[in-house]
């Protein structure tokens, strides 16, 4: 089964992506913000990892150029903005090496297509 790692640290959001792929027949596990997310990858590599950018303690930069030195992870990164403008965060992930980028507010079905297609290529 795909696993995919979930890395939010607002938990209506964790929930909303875990219930929604889950239904898509994903095995799904969530963290509240980076640290707890490297714990889940050392623990059982996920295939992929959607994280918000802006989370305590370890945050989704950090957290995405970790993955992408492990190798083998893709990442697709969200972000409602915060400190700096959500444009340039997901600009920035991007670059670093995120497979996608997508802004908060989002439609739950254009994520799972998203995902479907991240997953998709090789």
């Amino acid at each position: 089964m795909t696993r995919v790692l979930v890395a939010d640290d607002d938990p209506s959001v964790r929930r909303v992506l875990e219930r929604a792929l889950e239904r898509e027949g994903y095995e799904v596990v969530t963290a509240s913000n980076g640290a707890e997310a490297l714990e889940a990858v050392a623990a059982a590599p996920p295939d992929l990892v959607v994280t918000d950018i802006n989370m305590p303690d370890v945050d989704g930069i950090e957290l995405l150029i970790n993955l992408i030195e492990r190798g083998g992870i893709k990442v697709i990164a969200i972000s409602g903005g915060g400190l700096f403008p959500k444009d340039e965060l997901l600009a920035d992930a991007r670059l670093l090496g995120a497979v996608d980028i997508i802004a908060k507010p989002f439609e739950v079905d254009d994520l799972l297509a998203r995902v479907a297609a991240a997953l998709s290529r090789d």
